[in-house]
Protein backbone atom coordinates (compact mmCIF):
# COMPACT_ATOMS: atom_id res chain seq x y z
CA UNK A 1 0.00 0.00 0.00
CA UNK A 2 1.19 3.64 -0.48
CA UNK A 3 2.79 5.30 2.50
CA UNK A 4 3.12 8.80 3.68
CA UNK A 5 5.45 9.82 5.72
CA UNK A 6 5.75 12.14 7.86
CA UNK A 7 7.82 15.06 6.65
CA UNK A 8 9.00 18.04 7.47
CA UNK A 9 8.80 20.57 4.33
CA UNK A 10 10.16 24.15 4.39
CA UNK A 11 7.05 26.74 5.54
CA UNK A 12 5.64 29.35 2.19
CA UNK A 13 2.70 30.86 2.80
CA UNK A 14 -0.16 31.95 0.73
CA UNK A 15 -2.37 34.80 0.70
CA UNK A 16 -5.32 34.12 -1.37
CA UNK A 17 -6.84 36.98 -2.83
CA UNK A 18 -8.26 40.09 -0.89
CA UNK A 19 -12.24 39.89 0.10
CA UNK A 20 -14.66 42.75 -1.92
CA UNK A 21 -14.04 46.20 -0.55
CA UNK A 22 -17.05 46.21 1.10
CA UNK A 23 -16.29 43.87 3.87
CA UNK A 24 -13.58 45.25 5.40
CA UNK A 25 -13.76 49.05 7.64
CA UNK A 26 -11.90 51.97 5.68
CA UNK A 27 -8.78 51.90 7.54
CA UNK A 28 -7.87 48.10 6.39
CA UNK A 29 -8.25 48.26 2.90
CA UNK A 30 -4.36 48.30 1.99
CA UNK A 31 -4.08 44.81 4.18
CA UNK A 32 -3.78 41.44 3.09
CA UNK A 33 -5.99 38.86 4.27
CA UNK A 34 -5.25 37.52 7.38
CA UNK A 35 -6.00 33.98 5.95
CA UNK A 36 -2.17 32.52 5.58
CA UNK A 37 -1.88 28.80 5.00
CA UNK A 38 1.48 26.65 4.72
CA UNK A 39 1.25 25.35 1.37
CA UNK A 40 2.15 21.40 1.86
CA UNK A 41 0.06 21.17 4.32
CA UNK A 42 -2.41 22.90 2.08
CA UNK A 43 -1.85 20.09 0.02
CA UNK A 44 -1.65 16.96 1.98
CA UNK A 45 -4.72 18.48 4.87
CA UNK A 46 -8.46 18.49 3.08
CA UNK A 47 -9.67 18.37 5.80
CA UNK A 48 -8.30 21.52 6.80
CA UNK A 49 -9.82 23.13 3.71
CA UNK A 50 -13.24 22.08 4.27
CA UNK A 51 -13.22 23.49 7.45
CA UNK A 52 -12.76 27.14 5.76
CA UNK A 53 -16.06 28.71 5.85
CA UNK A 54 -14.49 32.08 4.38
CA UNK A 55 -14.98 33.08 0.46
CA UNK A 56 -11.50 31.92 0.07
CA UNK A 57 -12.68 28.15 0.98
CA UNK A 58 -14.23 27.52 -2.51
CA UNK A 59 -11.45 28.75 -4.60
CA UNK A 60 -8.60 26.70 -2.59
CA UNK A 61 -11.16 23.46 -3.63
CA UNK A 62 -10.80 24.57 -7.02
CA UNK A 63 -6.65 24.31 -6.16
CA UNK A 64 -6.53 20.95 -4.66
CA UNK A 65 -8.09 17.76 -4.59
CA UNK A 66 -8.76 15.97 -2.19
CA UNK A 67 -7.51 12.72 -3.15
CA UNK A 68 -3.80 13.84 -2.81
CA UNK A 69 -2.59 9.92 -3.09
CA UNK A 70 -3.89 9.57 -6.87
CA UNK A 71 -2.50 13.08 -8.02
CA UNK A 72 -1.04 12.85 -10.70
CA UNK A 73 1.66 15.22 -13.04
CA UNK A 74 -0.47 16.40 -15.14
CA UNK A 75 -2.63 17.47 -12.07
CA UNK A 76 0.27 19.15 -10.26
CA UNK A 77 0.90 20.83 -13.39
CA UNK A 78 -2.95 22.02 -13.55
CA UNK A 79 -2.55 23.46 -10.05
CA UNK A 80 0.79 25.35 -10.79
CA UNK A 81 -0.92 27.13 -13.45
CA UNK A 82 -3.95 27.96 -11.46
CA UNK A 83 -1.88 29.43 -8.81
CA UNK A 84 0.11 31.60 -11.58
CA UNK A 85 -3.56 32.74 -12.96
CA UNK A 86 -4.51 33.63 -9.18
CA UNK A 87 -5.09 37.71 -8.37
CA UNK A 88 -1.67 37.53 -6.21
CA UNK A 89 0.10 36.56 -9.22
CA UNK A 90 3.57 38.41 -8.20
CA UNK A 91 3.30 37.03 -4.56
CA UNK A 92 2.48 33.45 -5.67
CA UNK A 93 5.48 34.07 -8.22
CA UNK A 94 8.30 34.86 -5.97
CA UNK A 95 7.60 31.70 -4.21
CA UNK A 96 7.06 29.71 -6.73
CA UNK A 97 10.23 27.07 -6.52
CA UNK A 98 9.56 26.57 -2.57
CA UNK A 99 5.67 25.63 -4.07
CA UNK A 100 7.46 23.15 -6.86
CA UNK A 101 10.01 21.34 -4.54
CA UNK A 102 6.91 20.80 -1.97
CA UNK A 103 4.94 18.91 -5.14
CA UNK A 104 7.61 17.05 -6.31
CA UNK A 105 8.49 15.73 -2.54
CA UNK A 106 4.56 15.06 -1.99
CA UNK A 107 4.29 13.00 -5.54
CA UNK A 108 6.77 11.00 -4.75
CA UNK A 109 5.70 10.02 -1.12
CA UNK A 110 2.41 9.65 -2.43
CA UNK A 111 2.91 7.29 -5.23
CA UNK A 112 5.43 4.91 -4.24
CA UNK A 113 4.38 1.58 -3.21
CA UNK A 114 6.29 0.05 -0.23
CA UNK A 115 6.46 -3.40 0.69
CA UNK A 116 5.83 -4.14 4.25
CA UNK A 117 8.84 -6.68 4.22
CA UNK A 118 10.98 -3.20 3.09
CA UNK A 119 9.78 -0.99 5.71
CA UNK A 120 12.26 -0.70 8.62
CA UNK A 121 13.16 1.74 11.35
CA UNK A 122 16.94 2.86 11.42
CA UNK A 123 17.72 3.13 15.21
CA UNK A 124 21.30 5.12 16.13
CA UNK A 125 24.25 3.04 16.90
CA UNK A 126 24.77 2.58 21.12
CA UNK A 127 27.32 4.03 22.24
CA UNK A 128 29.53 1.51 24.70
CA UNK A 129 30.00 1.95 28.50
CA UNK A 130 33.17 3.02 29.90
CA UNK A 131 33.80 -0.81 31.38
CA UNK A 132 32.62 -2.01 27.99
CA UNK A 133 34.74 -0.09 26.13
CA UNK A 134 38.06 -1.66 29.10
CA UNK A 135 36.97 -4.90 27.98
CA UNK A 136 37.15 -4.45 25.09
CA UNK A 137 40.16 -2.95 24.29
CA UNK A 138 42.24 -5.23 26.80
CA UNK A 139 41.19 -8.52 24.52
CA UNK A 140 42.23 -6.62 21.83
CA UNK A 141 45.83 -6.07 23.41
CA UNK A 142 46.39 -9.07 24.74
CA UNK A 143 44.71 -11.49 22.10
CA UNK A 144 47.96 -11.71 20.31
CA UNK A 145 49.90 -13.17 23.03
CA UNK A 146 47.66 -15.45 23.10
CA UNK A 147 48.51 -19.12 21.63
CA UNK A 148 46.82 -22.45 20.95
CA UNK A 149 48.83 -25.34 21.40
CA UNK A 150 48.20 -28.87 20.10
CA UNK A 151 49.99 -31.93 21.74
CA UNK A 152 50.31 -34.93 19.15
CA UNK A 153 51.13 -38.60 20.12
CA UNK A 154 52.33 -41.60 17.77
CA UNK A 155 49.63 -44.20 16.90
CA UNK A 156 49.92 -47.20 15.35
CA UNK A 157 47.18 -48.37 12.86
CA UNK A 158 46.45 -51.84 14.03
CA UNK A 159 45.94 -52.78 10.37
CA UNK A 160 48.01 -51.42 8.54
CA UNK A 161 51.17 -50.87 11.20
CA UNK A 162 51.59 -47.39 9.91
CA UNK A 163 52.76 -45.09 12.42
CA UNK A 164 50.55 -42.13 12.67
CA UNK A 165 50.72 -38.85 14.12
CA UNK A 166 47.46 -37.59 15.80
CA UNK A 167 46.19 -34.84 18.53
CA UNK A 168 45.59 -36.33 22.09
CA UNK A 169 45.26 -32.74 23.36
CA UNK A 170 44.90 -29.52 23.48
CA UNK A 171 45.31 -25.98 25.33
CA UNK A 172 46.33 -22.19 26.00
CA UNK A 173 49.62 -20.64 26.32
CA UNK A 174 50.80 -17.16 25.97
CA UNK A 175 53.97 -15.66 24.87
CA UNK A 176 56.71 -14.69 27.49
CA UNK A 177 59.14 -12.61 25.83
CA UNK A 178 60.95 -11.93 22.46
CA UNK A 179 62.59 -14.54 21.83
CA UNK A 180 59.97 -17.08 20.95
CA UNK A 181 59.18 -18.83 24.78
CA UNK A 182 55.70 -19.91 25.66
CA UNK A 183 54.51 -20.24 28.83
CA UNK A 184 51.87 -22.91 29.39
CA UNK A 185 50.92 -25.70 31.74
CA UNK A 186 52.90 -28.85 32.16
CA UNK A 187 49.82 -31.05 31.89
CA UNK A 188 49.37 -29.46 28.35
CA UNK A 189 52.37 -31.20 26.60
CA UNK A 190 52.56 -34.06 28.65
CA UNK A 191 52.97 -37.05 27.15
CA UNK A 192 53.92 -35.59 23.88
CA UNK A 193 56.04 -36.70 21.22
CA UNK A 194 55.50 -33.09 18.73
CA UNK A 195 53.64 -29.59 19.60
CA UNK A 196 52.63 -27.13 17.63
CA UNK A 197 51.86 -23.74 18.57
CA UNK A 198 49.22 -21.53 16.76
CA UNK A 199 49.73 -17.91 16.81
CA UNK A 200 47.07 -15.11 16.83
CA UNK A 201 47.75 -14.44 13.15
CA UNK A 202 46.57 -18.63 12.47
CA UNK A 203 50.48 -19.21 11.61
CA UNK A 204 51.87 -22.32 13.28
CA UNK A 205 54.74 -23.82 14.17
CA UNK A 206 56.63 -27.00 15.37
CA UNK A 207 57.30 -26.39 19.15
CA UNK A 208 60.31 -27.39 21.78
CA UNK A 209 60.04 -28.25 24.87
CA UNK A 210 62.54 -26.16 26.58
CA UNK A 211 62.03 -27.36 30.11
CA UNK A 212 59.29 -27.73 32.42
CA UNK A 213 58.39 -28.33 36.23
CA UNK A 214 56.02 -31.03 37.16
CA UNK A 215 55.59 -30.01 40.89
CA UNK A 216 53.95 -26.64 39.84
CA UNK A 217 52.52 -27.80 36.50
CA UNK A 218 54.43 -25.32 34.33
CA UNK A 219 56.54 -25.42 31.03
CA UNK A 220 58.23 -23.38 28.91
CA UNK A 221 58.33 -23.99 24.85
CA UNK A 222 60.03 -22.56 22.63
CA UNK A 223 59.27 -21.58 19.18
CA UNK A 224 61.03 -20.12 16.17
CA UNK A 225 59.08 -17.20 14.61
CA UNK A 226 59.54 -13.61 13.25
CA UNK A 227 59.69 -11.08 16.23
CA UNK A 228 57.19 -8.91 14.50
CA UNK A 229 54.84 -11.73 15.44
CA UNK A 230 55.57 -12.14 18.84
CA UNK A 231 54.10 -9.98 20.96
CA UNK A 232 55.20 -11.04 24.86
CA UNK A 233 51.64 -10.29 27.31
CA UNK A 234 52.57 -7.50 29.75
CA UNK A 235 53.74 -9.43 33.40
CA UNK A 236 52.34 -8.11 36.31
CA UNK A 237 52.62 -9.15 40.38
CA UNK A 238 50.37 -11.51 42.34
CA UNK A 239 51.81 -9.97 45.59
CA UNK A 240 49.07 -7.02 46.19
CA UNK A 241 45.90 -9.00 44.75
CA UNK A 242 42.49 -8.28 46.49
CA UNK A 243 39.30 -10.75 46.70
CA UNK A 244 36.62 -9.00 44.41
CA UNK A 245 38.91 -7.08 41.92
CA UNK A 246 37.78 -8.28 38.31
CA UNK A 247 39.57 -10.69 35.80
CA UNK A 248 39.88 -11.85 32.94
CA UNK A 249 40.88 -15.37 31.11
CA UNK A 250 41.85 -15.42 27.93
CA UNK A 251 42.18 -18.95 26.37
CA UNK A 252 40.54 -21.77 23.91
CA UNK A 253 38.24 -23.50 25.41
CA UNK A 254 36.87 -26.60 23.49
CA UNK A 255 38.97 -26.00 21.11
CA UNK A 256 37.21 -22.60 20.30
CA UNK A 257 39.97 -20.14 19.63
CA UNK A 258 40.40 -16.79 21.95
CA UNK A 259 37.67 -16.47 23.63
CA UNK A 260 37.32 -14.63 26.78
CA UNK A 261 35.64 -14.91 30.03
CA UNK A 262 35.57 -12.26 33.00
CA UNK A 263 34.95 -12.78 36.57
CA UNK A 264 36.05 -11.72 39.78
CA UNK A 265 39.00 -13.25 42.21
CA UNK A 266 36.95 -15.16 44.86
CA UNK A 267 39.69 -16.04 47.09
CA UNK A 268 43.63 -15.98 47.63
CA UNK A 269 46.06 -18.32 49.21
CA UNK A 270 44.71 -21.75 48.25
CA UNK A 271 45.80 -24.65 47.51
CA UNK A 272 46.17 -27.97 44.92
CA UNK A 273 47.63 -30.45 44.44
CA UNK A 274 49.72 -30.82 41.10
CA UNK A 275 48.46 -33.33 38.62
CA UNK A 276 51.88 -34.72 38.00
CA UNK A 277 53.07 -35.33 41.27
CA UNK A 278 50.79 -34.66 43.92
CA UNK A 279 52.94 -31.72 45.29
CA UNK A 280 51.10 -28.96 46.64
CA UNK A 281 50.78 -25.83 44.94
CA UNK A 282 50.67 -22.98 47.33
CA UNK A 283 48.77 -18.89 47.35
CA UNK A 284 46.65 -20.40 44.10
CA UNK A 285 44.15 -17.64 42.73
CA UNK A 286 40.85 -18.91 43.03
CA UNK A 287 38.65 -17.09 40.81
CA UNK A 288 34.53 -17.36 39.00
CA UNK A 289 35.78 -16.39 35.17
CA UNK A 290 34.56 -19.65 33.74
CA UNK A 291 37.88 -21.84 32.80
CA UNK A 292 36.79 -25.05 31.02
CA UNK A 293 38.83 -27.59 29.33
CA UNK A 294 41.34 -26.27 26.91
CA UNK A 295 41.92 -22.86 29.07
CA UNK A 296 44.51 -24.34 30.53
CA UNK A 297 47.41 -22.89 30.07
CA UNK A 298 46.22 -19.59 29.09
CA UNK A 299 46.88 -16.13 31.17
CA UNK A 300 44.39 -14.74 33.80
CA UNK A 301 44.90 -10.71 33.45
CA UNK A 302 44.06 -8.12 35.97
CA UNK A 303 41.39 -5.00 34.30
CA UNK A 304 45.06 -2.85 33.26
CA UNK A 305 45.80 -6.14 31.06
CA UNK A 306 48.60 -7.61 33.38
CA UNK A 307 49.51 -10.84 33.44
CA UNK A 308 48.86 -12.48 37.31
CA UNK A 309 48.22 -15.61 36.57
CA UNK A 310 48.21 -18.80 34.73
CA UNK A 311 45.01 -20.80 34.67
CA UNK A 312 45.48 -24.27 35.40
CA UNK A 313 42.12 -26.13 37.18
CA UNK A 314 38.97 -26.45 38.02
CA UNK A 315 36.58 -27.91 40.79
CA UNK A 316 33.94 -29.68 39.13
CA UNK A 317 31.93 -33.11 39.52
CA UNK A 318 31.48 -32.54 35.63
CA UNK A 319 34.73 -31.74 34.09
CA UNK A 320 32.82 -27.80 33.01
CA UNK A 321 33.22 -24.88 34.56
CA UNK A 322 31.29 -24.89 37.72
CA UNK A 323 32.51 -21.23 38.87
CA UNK A 324 35.50 -22.39 40.96
CA UNK A 325 38.52 -22.12 38.85
CA UNK A 326 42.20 -21.70 39.89
CA UNK A 327 45.77 -19.94 38.40
CA UNK A 328 48.88 -20.19 39.52
CA UNK A 329 49.84 -16.84 40.90
CA UNK A 330 52.40 -15.00 38.27
CA UNK A 331 55.48 -14.33 41.28
CA UNK A 332 55.41 -18.01 41.51
CA UNK A 333 55.55 -18.63 37.57
CA UNK A 334 58.13 -15.83 37.34
CA UNK A 335 60.91 -17.75 39.39
CA UNK A 336 60.23 -20.82 37.66
CA UNK A 337 59.92 -19.67 34.30
CA UNK A 338 63.22 -17.69 35.03
CA UNK A 339 65.01 -20.58 35.96
CA UNK A 340 63.81 -22.97 33.09
CA UNK A 341 64.89 -20.44 30.22
CA UNK A 342 68.29 -20.27 31.71
CA UNK A 343 69.18 -23.91 33.10
CA UNK A 344 66.46 -26.27 31.40
CA UNK A 345 65.86 -27.33 34.82
CA UNK A 346 64.47 -26.71 38.21
CA UNK A 347 66.65 -26.66 40.98
CA UNK A 348 64.92 -27.21 43.80
CA UNK A 349 65.97 -28.79 47.04
CA UNK A 350 64.57 -31.73 48.83
CA UNK A 351 65.83 -34.29 51.83
CA UNK A 352 65.87 -37.22 49.74
CA UNK A 353 62.78 -39.05 51.51
CA UNK A 354 59.71 -41.19 50.49
CA UNK A 355 57.50 -40.86 53.03
CA UNK A 356 54.01 -42.43 54.04
CA UNK A 357 50.08 -41.15 53.45
CA UNK A 358 49.21 -39.05 55.56
CA UNK A 359 46.07 -41.40 55.91
CA UNK A 360 48.89 -44.21 57.23
CA UNK A 361 50.11 -42.15 59.93
CA UNK A 362 46.72 -41.17 61.47
CA UNK A 363 45.84 -44.23 61.41
CA UNK A 364 49.04 -44.96 63.82
CA UNK A 365 47.57 -42.60 66.01
CA UNK A 366 50.47 -39.81 65.58
CA UNK A 367 50.96 -36.80 63.81
CA UNK A 368 53.73 -35.64 61.41
CA UNK A 369 55.58 -37.26 58.49
CA UNK A 370 56.26 -41.17 58.59
CA UNK A 371 60.03 -41.80 56.83
CA UNK A 372 59.37 -44.79 54.65
CA UNK A 373 62.82 -44.87 52.42
CA UNK A 374 65.78 -43.15 52.69
CA UNK A 375 68.36 -42.87 50.22
CA UNK A 376 72.26 -43.48 51.63
CA UNK A 377 73.60 -41.26 48.94
CA UNK A 378 70.83 -38.76 50.13
CA UNK A 379 70.46 -36.28 52.27
CA UNK A 380 68.73 -37.15 54.92
CA UNK A 381 70.58 -40.53 54.73
CA UNK A 382 73.73 -39.34 54.62
CA UNK A 383 72.33 -37.29 57.84
CA UNK A 384 71.60 -40.45 59.20
CA UNK A 385 67.33 -40.27 59.30
CA UNK A 386 66.16 -44.19 59.82
CA UNK A 387 63.63 -45.58 57.42
CA UNK A 388 60.67 -47.98 57.64
CA UNK A 389 62.14 -51.50 57.52
CA UNK A 390 61.07 -54.86 58.43
CA UNK A 391 63.08 -57.50 61.25
CA UNK A 392 64.41 -60.75 60.62
CA UNK A 393 61.01 -62.23 61.20
CA UNK A 394 59.49 -60.17 59.05
CA UNK A 395 57.70 -57.44 61.66
CA UNK A 396 57.08 -53.77 60.39
CA UNK A 397 59.80 -51.50 62.40
CA UNK A 398 58.58 -48.08 62.12
CA UNK A 399 61.26 -45.14 60.91
CA UNK A 400 61.63 -41.85 62.31
CA UNK A 401 58.53 -39.59 61.92
CA UNK A 402 59.53 -35.63 61.39
CA UNK A 403 57.25 -33.30 63.49
CA UNK A 404 59.33 -30.30 63.06
CA UNK A 405 61.74 -28.67 60.73
CA UNK A 406 63.56 -25.49 61.60
CA UNK A 407 60.99 -24.96 64.81
CA UNK A 408 58.11 -25.38 62.63
CA UNK A 409 55.60 -28.02 62.88
CA UNK A 410 54.50 -30.55 60.20
CA UNK A 411 51.27 -32.40 60.80
CA UNK A 412 51.67 -33.77 57.05
CA UNK A 413 53.56 -34.24 53.49
CA UNK A 414 52.01 -30.51 52.51
CA UNK A 415 53.12 -29.24 55.52
CA UNK A 416 56.95 -30.37 54.79
CA UNK A 417 56.34 -29.21 51.46
CA UNK A 418 55.70 -25.66 52.11
CA UNK A 419 58.94 -25.31 54.00
CA UNK A 420 61.14 -26.89 51.29
CA UNK A 421 59.83 -24.14 49.23
CA UNK A 422 61.12 -21.34 51.23
CA UNK A 423 64.73 -22.79 51.56
CA UNK A 424 66.79 -22.94 48.80
CA UNK A 425 70.06 -25.48 47.96
CA UNK A 426 72.57 -25.90 50.59
CA UNK A 427 70.52 -24.80 53.31
CA UNK A 428 70.82 -26.63 56.75
CA UNK A 429 67.87 -27.43 58.43
CA UNK A 430 66.83 -28.79 61.87
CA UNK A 431 64.86 -31.75 61.60
CA UNK A 432 63.26 -32.98 64.72
CA UNK A 433 61.86 -36.63 64.30
CA UNK A 434 60.28 -39.04 66.57
CA UNK A 435 62.42 -42.35 66.83
CA UNK A 436 60.50 -44.51 69.16
CA UNK A 437 59.68 -43.00 72.04
CA UNK A 438 62.50 -40.55 72.33
CA UNK A 439 62.68 -37.12 70.37
CA UNK A 440 66.04 -36.74 68.19
CA UNK A 441 67.12 -33.56 66.36
CA UNK A 442 69.03 -34.44 62.92
CA UNK A 443 70.77 -31.57 60.91
CA UNK A 444 70.28 -32.22 57.10
CA UNK A 445 72.02 -30.37 54.19
CA UNK A 446 69.09 -29.70 51.55
CA UNK A 447 70.46 -30.98 48.25
CA UNK A 448 69.14 -30.41 44.27
CA UNK A 449 66.63 -32.62 42.86
CA UNK A 450 67.78 -35.34 40.93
Amino acid sequence: MAVLAQLKFPTTFLQFPPQPQSQFPSNQTSRRPNCIISAPNLLLNSRFLATQREPNAQFIDKLIQPNVPALTLQRCFSVVQKLLNCPEKNYIQSNLWVWCASLSVIISVATVKIDDANAYVVTPRRKLQTDELTTVNLFRDNTPSVVYITNLAVRQDAFTLDVLEVPQGSGSGFIWDGKGHIVTNYHVIRGASDLRVTLGDQSVYEAKVIGYDQDKDVAVLGIDAPKDKLRPVPVGSSRDLLVGQKVYAIGNPFGLDHTLTTGVISGLGREINSAATGRPILDVIQTDAAINPGNSGGPLLDSSGFLIGINTAIYSPSGASAGVGFSIPVDTVSSIVDQLVKYGKITRPVLGIRFAPDQSVEQLGVTGVLVLDAAPDGPAGKAGLRPTKRDAYGRLILGDIITTVNGQKVSNGSDLYKILDRCKVGDKVMVEVLRGDQKENVLVTLEPKS
